[in-house]
């Protein structure tokens, strides 16, 4: 399954399902109605499933003004516990936002990760980027979403960097797949490392074309698919890799439903999907 929300994020969770990780169909009406942050908006939803087969999901809930981002979990997708909202940035009284929330379970450390970007200006060497625009990754820990580590930085590649992804490769190989949010980029690179909290090796030379973000990984056979929201042509695109070194312009082969915007895939039994259907 593959979440997603709709421009401008008033209406909450909507999901599409795929069979083969190529063909994406639409699931109708919203699936949770956000209401927690200054603007109460759900938009970039990201959901990760835990060893005991619980939904975990996180949400951006407004453009700027929040230090925290929105949390709910559910054991169907269908009914959720009530919403909750995570403040991480308190600590940083000067932080513009905190956008794109990615959950990634960590098998070895049996931990979740939680990376954000957020902007605190005169923090970074801001290059061509407005002081309030200059983003770095930061992450936190749980294992019960109880009780959190303090926020630290996750990675400074040395450009504003938003919407971060881990994809564990093998044993003791991850793979950072990142958006260079700088106005000359704005597309999507990589970064290789032995642990998922790095550190990582410096970022690759551009996969994709000018205004990508939003990446979501999948492994179907021996290749890896990236989807990404494709914004500056209205759509959603993908390639396929082996080895996150050489990419293969997929667009022809997948089907991905008009305004479906920045999501990620994860895998459901097909009892929970047809339960939904």
């Amino acid at each position: 399954m593959f979440t997603s929300f709709h421009e401008p994020g008033k209406d909450g969770l909507h999901f599409l399902y795929s069979y083969d990780g190529y063909n994406w169909d639409s699931l109708p009406g919203s699936f949770l109605t956000p209401v927690v942050g200054k603007d109460k908006i759900m938009r970039d939803p990201s959901i990760a499933k835990g060893p005991d087969g619980t939904f975990h999901l996180v949400w951006t809930t407004s453009w700027k003004g929040d230090k925290g981002f929105g949390y709910t979990y559910s054991s169907d997708l269908q009914h959720w516990k009530p919403q909750q909202f995570i403040p991480v940035m308190e600590h940083e009284p000067t932080t513009v936002n905190v956008w794109a929330p990615e959950l990634y379970y960590d098998e070895e450390e049996k931990q979740f990760i939680i990376m954000w970007a957020s902007c605190i200006p005169g923090r970074f060497e801001k290059g061509i980027e407005d002081e309030n625009n200059n983003h770095r990754m930061y992450y936190t820990v749980t294992k019960d979403f109880k009780t959190f580590s303090p926020a630290r930085l996750f990675v400074d590649p040395g450009f504003s960097v938003i919407d971060a992804v881990i994809v564990r490769t093998d044993i003791q190989e991850y793979t950072l797949v990142l958006k260079d949010n700088t106005r000359n980029e704005r597309d999507l690179k990589v970064a290789f490392a032995k642990h998922p909290l790095g550190p990582y090796s410096t970022a690759s030379a551009a996969f994709t074309g000018k205004l990508t973000e939003g990446p979501t990984v999948l492994k179907s056979g021996k290749e890896w698919l990236i989807y990404y929201d494709d914004y500056g042509n209205k759509r959603y695109g993908a390639v396929s890799t082996t080895d996150f070194h050489n990419f293969k312009d997929i667009n022809g082969q997948i089907k991905v439903p008009a305004g479906h915007k920045h999501g990620t895939v994860f895998k459901v039994r097909r009892k929970i999907l047809n339960q939904i259907k």
